[in-house]
């Protein structure tokens, strides 16, 4: 093999996705002059779980996803998850304007499109449920587009496919926003990339796979990745690293060895769909409606019937279907799961999935689903559907955190974590849901962890609040900020009309 010299830059990010494409973005708008590095295991960027068909492309903004607002106990609904991740959308819609304006992007309808979103229930404990929930909402003008009906004339105009045939006695409710966002999120990381790409500091090695990376004493990293078609190594030294590898992250974390990692584990969950192959099905509807989910699912598996818009083309898609494999990436290895699996992680690992047993009973329930099964699942929801307008497509891999608890051992979360080093020389990105909806405001966090003193320079605090208006200030308590800081990113984005997707 040719030996390579060794490379350069300020940074490297590990993995060609949204997350990293939203981090370079945001580090060459805050600093020009860094240089920057990325390395993709794949020939093609965004192809893992950023691609349009291995996520949901729902804009999260906690409209009609029930997992974000659970009830408690005492039968109240807890919505501050709910209000976090819509202000972290609108951090995400804030700064893909900025960049549209800039010109580091362009044609937004290729990347988010207005879709409106529902969340729809059956059965009368989920009905009271659904309008606890609108009540408690609509308290936040956040949410005041927000209507709830029991009419089933009414919920017949909002989606047609899934009141069609409804038994007449059963007990219904929807809520629904109009102003709901489909989001191609391979798309946009794509664009961004292609802008970085023509940049002469930023070099994007894609087919490159890293193999180790350990800090040296001057505490900055040597990495070494294989390029996966010539098998040549390359060497880069660079005072910061960000792995934001999707499932692959956990792996490289642990390479790292840095002592944060330690205790962290990984729970491996897949994904199928099933597309609508049927034209004239796919232009009978129009939204983004949720259900909720399964005693012991996984955020990543709450059933939802979606219009998509891909490539230019309108798309009808219902799941997902969970799975198990013990691959953390779709185009990953067999031995993932097991090869993580070390001394200071296996007992977190193991008590969480002895609390997690109604996980475990799930997954083993999807896992052995016949084509009948899946069929039954789609008609609770579009009674009369017919498998032969449905293609089965796998979808993404997703890696759910599992990390040490004083108290019980070992915790699954079904969020993102970022993992640092105490010197802010290395982060890492773990999890799956929200993702990649909220990533603007996920690497604004990992800013304040890792590039504190910068952050803290009056340059970029104007830069930040430029890109980001609404930057260190809650939309909640400021309403006229809100409408003001909204109306203006749909504008940039072209999101005041419905969706008028071709076929």
């Amino acid at each position: 093999m040719e030996k390579q010299p060794v490379l350069h830059a300020d940074i490297v990010l590990i993995g060609a996705g949204i997350m990293s494409a939203t981090l370079a973005a945001l580090l060459k708008q805050l600093n020009p002059d860094f240089s920057i590095v990325v390395l993709e295991r794949l020939d093609v960027l965004a192809g893992e779980s950023s691609d349009a068909w291995n996520n949901a492309g729902t804009g999260h903004s906690a409209l009609c996803e029930l997992n974000y607002t659970p009830e408690k106990a005492d039968g109240s609904i807890d919505i501050k998850k709910a209000i976090k991740i819509f202000e972290s959308f609108e951090e995400s819609k804030q700064f893909w304007s900025y960049l549209i304006q800039a010109g580091v992007i362009s044609q937004p309808d290729n990347f988010i499109r207005p879709v409106p979103h529902i969340s729809f229930v059956r059965g009368e404990k989920d009905v009271n449920y659904l309008r606890k929930r609108y009540d408690a909402m609509k308290q936040y003008h956040l949410f005041d587009e927000m209507e709830f009906t029991t009419d089933r004339q009414k919920m017949a105009g909002w989606m047609p496919l899934i009141m069609e045939g409804r038994d007449e006695n059963e007990p219904v409710a929807a809520t629904r926003v109009e102003n709901g966002t489909d989001v191609n999120f391979g798309a946009l990381s794509r664009k961004i990339f292609e802008y970085l790409w023509r940049l002469p500091d930023v070099r994007i090695r894609l087919a490159h796979e890293v193999e180790d990376l350990k800090q040296q004493p001057s505490g900055k990293w040597l990495i070494e990745a294989k390029n996966l078609t010539t098998r040549n190594k390359t060497h880069i030294l660079t005072r910061f690293v960000f792995i934001g590898a999707g499932g692959g992250s956990l792996p490289l974390l642990e390479k790292s060895g840095i002592p944060e990692g330690r205790g962290y584990g990984g729970f491996p969950v897949s994904g199928q769909w099933l597309r609508c192959i049927n034209p004239a099905v796919i232009e009978k509807h129009q939204a983004k409606v949720y259900g909720k989910a399964a005693v012991g699912a996984p955020p990543m598996s709450v059933p939802h019937l979606d219009t998509r818009v891909i490539d230019g083309k309108k798309a009808l898609l219902f799941g997902p279907y969970a799975g198990f494999s013990t691959r953390f990436l779709k185009n990953g290895s067999l031995m993932d799961l097991p090869a993580s699996i070390k001394y200071y992680n296996i007992l977190p690992m193991i008590k969480s999935g002895l609390d997690n047993i109604d996980l475990t009973k799930y997954l083993i329930s999807q896992v052995t689903q016949s084509a009948d099964d899946r069929l039954d699942a789609l008609q609770e929801y579009m009674p009369l559907a017919k498998m032969a307008d449905w293609k089965l497509e796998i979808a993404g891999q997703r890696v759910q955190v599992i990390k040490k608890d004083p108290v019980h051992g070992g915790v699954l979360e079904f969020g993102t974590e970022i993992v640092c080093a105490g010197d802010g020389s290395i982060a890492a990105l773990l999890g799956a849901s929200p993702g990649a909806s909220t990533a603007v405001s996920i690497m604004l966090e990992l800013l304040e962890k890792c590039f504190p003193a910068e952050l803290a320079t009056p340059g970029w605090q104007e830069k930040l609040r430029n890109m980001i208006p609404s930057y260190k200030q809650s939309l909640l308590q400021n309403d006229a900020l809100y409408r003001e800081v909204s109306e203006k990113s749909n504008a940039v984005l072209q999101l005041e009309n419905k969706v008028t997707a071709q076929g």
